[in-house]
């Protein structure tokens, strides 16, 4: 098994050596090697470096290779092929747009990695992880995958020397400071993002092509795309053409239809035909390559472009194109895929949590045994005094020296709690975006039957007016526009409805800060959440009923907060209710109606949000410590107890206003939010 695996090695490397020029002969030879090889691991590497190749010029190619490794590895209990496999299938799949399975075969990849301890490819998957993360737009998580990947490399002294890394490594390291660079210019950090394509590019120049060329054509269009984010169009062109000529030598199609893409839109307002050719040939280009996001953008460009150009046929038939492939990657389906994928991670950082807990356990009774060691063998000392005095005194010297070593490995026990509380703290924050998924999914839904609706009548229109236009009855045409123009714009209502709640989704996902207050409308605020929480639950739970009050004072004026950090709060205070009532009404009690009332008003100069429930309510014994860290009433597995504990910290510390907690048992419980009004509001 050694010595095939040893051979085939070579035999890659002299083939990436001999045909580094050209792709298609790279492939061909890749190929022959493979029906000489039998199935052992070097077959497995053999597939998976093959499914590299084809990805970019044949993805469902590149998919079935892949998955044949995967098999394959599986069969010979071959762990670190299995790795690359699945590692390799993840960016398969993001480059087909369906980021949902992109993220599973990350995610399987990575906790097998962790498993194996590969800190190599650990780096590489959190690395591909963070591109999944940009490509959904969610560019701080990505960035925090790659700033963990990048934190990896660090730690293994990838910086020096350079020119003694492995090619591969260095293949990795490049694709992960470009996609750096892209996180960072897409988070308006422009400086930092010309920093790591800089980088990126000068450590590709110890790479041979066609790697080299792929990744230069990439990181040039970034480039591009950051000048023209600052305003120098003629430089961002410029880059944008090295990257297209780049790409069409190494017969990249992916970069290819990025490059002309970026092209069209530099001429879109100046330009509207040169932009239209660079469009049609991105297309084209993305159609080749199975690469729905250049198709995407392409097709709804094309799409702008003719409907100026008053070529309503071509715009409408691009514009289907946009709308299909939009909801291929974006869709209901996708958005239910990342729903569960979103639950079953934040199952596997429960259970991470309770390991640690556990771990913590162990450390703080084991630190309690040396405590009591160190105080015996204080006390044998003192014993020995009485009999020998300068023999004591050497020994409580030394004794002494070693309680310093204690403490100083307390000390560092207790930093590395607080590291470790500042993490779950993050993780609650980010289980509460998974517990509004569903919710969201609910809100999202009507406004988008209402423009498929809309649409489809509007197509049953157009063939109306045709027949009507060859009958010659213009009046009845006319009056058939009309109608059609009404239910485009309430198309575009509902269309503004659901881009509105993706939007306030985005911002929820957000961290804020003090610089970051605005102006909020709290009324509006909890009767979102109120909404979104309901709706959660009812998904989980079909068999799950509540009524819902509101009591808003319509007087209750605006005031600065962080809006993503109240917002939070709100989302706790209402879940914790709504399970509240559940629980109760599981007791089958006669004529109980669970019911949730949150209400408003104003007292004095302060506003007062309240979150009421007919639960079965907190016993008096236990109330004093809800808002410890850490402390749940909830059974394991279903509360961190981090929730109540970051809530009343986001409102007292972060906002200097009050959190109080009212319960009577087996009647309810009220929790009231009081801030400060702004001073500046009336």
């Amino acid at each position: 098994m050694r010595k095939t695996f040893t051979i085939a090695t070579f035999l890659i490397t002299g083939l990436f050596n001999a045909f580094g020029q050209n792709l298609k002969l790279t492939i061909d030879s890749l190929e022959l090697v493979l029906v000489q090889t039998k199935e052992d691991s070097s077959r497995v590497l053999l597939l998976t470096e093959l499914a590299a190749n084809y990805q970019f010029i044949h993805q469902g190619k590149a998919q079935k290779l892949a998955l044949k490794a995967i098999a394959l590895a599986e069969k010979i209990k071959f762990s670190k092929g299995k790795i690359k496999a699945l590692t390799r299938l993840g960016e398969i799949y993001r480059g087909q747009g369906d980021y949902p399975q992109a993220l599973e075969k990350l995610l399987n990849a990575l906790k097998l990695a962790r498993q194996t301890n590969n800190l190599d490819e650990e780096a590489a998957i959190l690395s591909l992880a963070g591109v999944v993360y940009n490509n959904l737009e969610e560019f701080q998580q990505g960035l925090n995958y790659l700033l963990d990947a990048h934190s990896i490399y660090n730690q293994k002294g990838w910086k020096l020397p350079k020119s003694h890394l492995p090619k591969m490594e260095i293949s990795f390291i490049v694709y992960l400071l470009t996609n750096m660079g892209f996180a960072y210019a897409q988070l308006g950090k422009l400086d930092s993002a010309l920093y790591y394509q800089n980088e990126a590019l000068a450590l590709l120049k110890l790479r041979k092509p066609p790697f080299s060329q792929n990744a230069q054509s990439l990181i040039l269009g970034r480039m591009g795309e950051i000048k023209q984010r600052s305003g120098d169009n003629r430089l961002a062109l410029k880059y944008f053409r090295q990257s297209l000529q780049t790409a069409t030598i190494a017969g990249d199609l992916l970069n290819m239809s990025r490059s002309r893409y970026l092209i069209a839109k530099v001429y879109q307002k100046q330009y509207p035909d040169s932009s239209l050719h660079y469009a049609n040939q991105a297309f084209v280009d993305a159609q080749k390559g199975s690469e729905s996001q250049i198709l995407l953008k392409a097709s709804t460009l094309l799409s702008l472009l003719y409907k100026s150009g008053n070529k309503l046929d071509s715009a409408f038939y691009y514009q289907q194109i946009a709308m299909a492939t939009k909801d291929s990657l974006f869709g209901p389906e996708k958005f239910r895929q990342l729903q569960l994928l979103t639950l079953a991670e934040q199952q596997r950082i429960q259970n991470l949590q309770q390991e640690q807990q556990d771990a913590t356990n162990r450390l703080q009774r084991t630190s309690l045994l040396i405590v009591i060691g160190v105080f015996m063998l204080i006390a044998l000392m003192l014993w020995r005094s009485n009999r020998q005095q300068q023999r004591s005194n050497q020994a409580l010297s030394q004794k002494s020296r070693q309680i310093e070593e204690q403490r100083n490995t307390l000390n560092q026990t207790l930093i590395a709690l607080q590291s470790t509380q500042t993490q779950l703290i993050q993780s609650e924050k980010l289980a509460s975006l998974g517990e509004l998924t569903a919710g969201i999914a609910h809100e999202i839904q009507n406004p988008l039957n209402f423009v498929n609706n809309f649409a489809e009548v509007s197509a049953e229109m157009l063939d109306e007016m045709h027949e009507e236009l060859e009958k010659g009855d213009t009046t009845e045409a006319i009056a058939i526009a009309t109608d059609l123009k009404t239910n485009l714009e309430k198309i575009n209502h509902h269309g503004q409805r659901a881009s509105s709640i993706v939007k306030g989704m985005l911002e929820h996902s957000r961290a804020g800060d003090a610089m970051n207050r605005v102006s909020t409308d709290l009324n509006a605020l909890a009767d979102e959440y109120l909404r979104l929480a309901y709706h959660g639950l009812r998904a989980k739970d079909s068999s799950f009923n509540a009524a819902m009050e509101t009591h808003f004072d319509p007087d209750l004026p605006k005031i600065e907060v962080i809006p993503q950090d109240i917002g939070r709060v709100l989302l706790n205070l209402i879940n914790n209710a709504f399970y509240a009532v559940a629980e109760k009404a599981k007791q089958s009690i006669e004529d109980y109606h669970p019911t949730v009332t949150v209400s408003s008003r104003i007292v004095g100069d302060k506003v007062e949000i309240s979150v009421k429930d007919n639960g079965n309510g907190i016993p008096e014994t236990i109330k004093d410590k809800i808002f410890q860290p850490f402390f749940t009433t909830k059974p394991t597995g279903q509360g961190t107890g981090l929730g109540l504990s970051l809530a009343y910290d986001i409102v007292t510390k972060g906002h200097g206003g009050t959190l109080i907690v009212e319960s009577i048992e087996s009647e309810g419980t009220a929790f009231t939010l009081t801030l400060t009004q702004n001073p500046s509001q009336p």
